[in-house]
């Protein structure tokens, strides 16, 4: 078998695995056998992605038949679901014959023992690959099942290679871990009988007062966590932040929390988080002597009590609320609901996913960032659920976030121990807070003595050092704003942040403009950092709280225009808004309401300003408009097919051959522009 960490590219491993298995002499198939809920968004998709037509998916038993009677089918990548209801079926099928090279993704699973066996059973002439991020040893075994294959090297044989996660971080293929314990449940002095504080405990944990604590405690806590004050491009769209599973111990505590959730928010008020819930039944029956392990999920939810469905099928509505679906728990949509929310967590259009197993094991999603955890996790278990989190996106997303409200301490160092080594976790976990805040703040005594505000800032060499020198600020800023104590310890104030910030996108700005100006020097060698500059952004609701301020005082404060100019100009987004906001804020006067006049004044510039572009580049106004309105709706300027194409006037015949062409880049250009300028506004 071959130990891959989760994360750090078994599907690439595996397909090219099975790409050269299928060219080898002799080799007359290669199955691909990967969990039912992994065939349609992930395993296909990256082999697609890797070789397109390389695969040969099936829908069905009777196409893997007709696959595995085709000789033109070689790769076939097939569900172990189906490949067990192909072997009941046919038990003399004459592929068995054939040299057939099996290859298992995700081998730990407890599927495989079965299948195994039907395996070994059927097929005459076979070779037996598995691919896992964390293996099964005898110390991680469960201890149902056969005996003889409770391992991954029972099962396999030995290991061919191993790329642990302390390997994967330090080559910078995944990330490490932040890991912070919440305590929840304090044990009382007196209590000496283990058994009895075990059930006091199991009492405790569930008591609506806890159950509502912790509630609070990410209600407060989530735009911290999973940093929603910073923006990034995904897909073409603009997002805010990342988004988190949220793993609960049981289906009970998870409809606990899905009703806590609700209810404060209520409370609340304001935009509300976009919570789902999932959870189904097989997989959640678990051994009670096994707590921490996760077992296999699976889609069925006819097993589920008449309550627990009852509140699923509620929660669903919920879902169907918010994004206009028509899921429920039957059982030919729960599935499709499972795919829907995987795809919504992906594309940052949820904020969290209440869970018990389900999404804790194979499921990836690079917008996750945060993991919190009320639910007993150990060994393969515990690094399977971390690992949701760990997967690299941008420059903000430095870490995996895990907030666990149990004390997991002594289950995260074995499991770090048992697939890392002894000392995996100085590499996988990051340091104490203490250390990164004794950095950053040795850093900013730098900063303040080396480039003080209000000095000019002179020579290429000493505007590189200070590049450099805030660029690290930023990345340590970036770590330390996931720790709870860092908002009172901060070192820097937010007026000289936003300062030095501003500086920053100065000097890189003129870099830039002088680089391109002088062909001669091709590569930069400051990195700037474009997606943490926005790490203190701030939208146009705070700027109006300083301009009706402003107005409240009769405009008399020269002071609050100071903080304005400031807070637009270390904003690279609000910077080319700056002469909107400029222009609004000297047409105000006495007795007027700030919020109204802004809407109105946005809506008649962006009104002028459209006009003007389909006016002087002579576009069809109907399609124009539409267009306009479909890009603020979708987030992004949509270039692709023939909207833009449908909009633009005729070209003279008389015209250069690339007039189209450098008419249509210039529309695109002029939207892009226009759209960045009232986004948000």
């Amino acid at each position: 078998y071959v130990w891959h960490t989760t994360g750090s590219g078994k599907t690439l491993t595996s397909f090219k695995t099975a790409q050269l298995a299928s060219n080898m002499d002799g080799v007359d198939k290669v199955l691909f056998v990967v969990d039912r809920k992994d065939l349609d968004y992930q395993t296909i998709k990256e082999y697609e992605r890797f070789k397109k037509g390389a695969v040969n998916s099936n829908k069905s038993t009777k196409v893997l038949a007709d696959q595995l009677a085709s000789p033109d089918a070689k790769i076939i990548v097939t569900t172990i679901q189906k490949l067990s209801s192909f072997i009941r079926g046919n038990p003399k099928h004459y592929v068995y014959a054939q040299h057939v090279v099996l290859i298992f993704d995700e081998c730990h699973r407890s599927q495989f023992g079965e299948m195994h066996t039907a395996i070994t059973k059927h097929f005459k002439n076979y070779h037996l690959f598995g691919f896992t991020g964390t293996p099964i040893f005898a110390v991680n075994a469960k201890t149902g099942g056969s005996p003889d294959l409770r391992t991954t090297g029972q099962a396999f044989g030995d290991c061919l290679h191993s790329y642990t996660v302390v390997d994967a971080i330090k080559d910078g293929n995944v990330l490490p871990f932040r890991i912070g314990y919440v305590d929840t449940v304090r044990r009382k002095e007196d209590v000496r009988d283990e058994q009895v504080y075990g059930i006091d405990a199991a009492k405790a944990l569930s008591d609506p007062r806890r159950v509502s604590a912790v509630a609070s405690y990410v209600l407060d806590h989530f735009d911290q966590k999973t940093k929603r004050q910073s923006s990034y491009m995904l897909k073409e769209r603009r997002v805010r932040g990342f988004n988190s599973l949220f793993a609960a111990d049981s289906i009970g505590m998870a409809k606990q929390y899905y009703t806590e959730f609700q209810r404060q928010q209520a409370e609340r008020g304001g935009e509300p988080l976009k919570i789902a819930l999932i959870y189904s039944f097989a997989p959640n029956e678990a051994d009670p002597g096994e707590q921490g392990f996760i077992d296999d999920e699976d889609f069925e939810t006819a097993g589920l009590d008449q309550s627990s469905r009852d509140f699923l099928d509620a929660a669903i509505c919920d879902y169907n609320r918010m994004f206009g679906s028509s899921f429920s728990t039957a059982p030919d949509q729960f599935e499709n609901y499972y795919k829907d929310l995987c795809l919504r967590l992906k594309n940052r259009d949820l904020d969290m996913s209440i869970v018990v197993n389900m999404l804790l094991t194979g499921f990836d999603a690079t917008t996750l960032n945060t993991l919190w955890v009320d639910k007993n996790l150990k060994q393969h278990g515990l690094m399977q659920a971390f690992s949701r989190t760990n997967r690299i996106l941008n420059s903000v997303k430095t870490f995996g976030n895990i907030v666990c409200f149990r004390d997991l301490r002594q289950e995260v160092d074995d499991a770090l121990a048992l697939f890392g080594d002894k000392d995996a976790k100085g590499t996988v976990v990051l340091k104490p807070y203490a250390e990164y805040l004794a950095a950053y703040t040795e850093k900013i005594s730098q900063l303040l003595k080396q480039f003080p505000l209000g000095e000019e800032i002179v020579g290429e060499q000493a505007q590189k050092d200070f590049l450099t020198l805030f660029g690290s600020i930023l990345r340590l800023r970036n770590i330390l704003q996931a720790f709870d104590d860092f908002s009172n310890d901060d070192v820097l104030s937010l007026r000289d942040l936003q300062d030095y910030q501003s500086l920053y996108i100065d000097l890189y700005q003129q870099r830039r403009s002088h680089e391109e100006a002088d062909k001669e020097i091709i590569n930069d060698d400051v990195v700037f950092e474009a997606e943490l500059v926005k790490q203190i952004e701030v939208n146009i609701d705070y700027i109006l709280e300083l301009v009706a301020k402003y107005h409240d005082g009769h405009m008399e404060d020269k002071s609050i225009l100071a903080d304005i100019s400031r807070t637009i100009m270390s904003s690279p987004d609000l910077r080319s808004k700056k002469d909107l906001i400029d222009s609004f804020v000297e047409s105000l006067s006495s007795g007027t309401d700030v919020q109204r006049d802004w809407k109105e004044y946005i809506v008649r510039k962006k009104q002028e300003e459209f006009e003007r572009i389909v006016s002087e580049e002579h576009l069809k106004t109907g399609l124009a408009e539409q267009f306009i309105i479909d890009c603020f709706k979708e987030g992004y300027v949509d270039t692709d097919g023939t909207r833009i194409v449908s909009m633009l006037p005729p070209v003279s015949r008389f015209a250069p051959s690339n007039a189209y062409e450098l008419m249509k880049s210039r529309v695109v250009e002029r939207f892009r522009q226009y759209f960045d300028r009232f986004v948000g506004m």
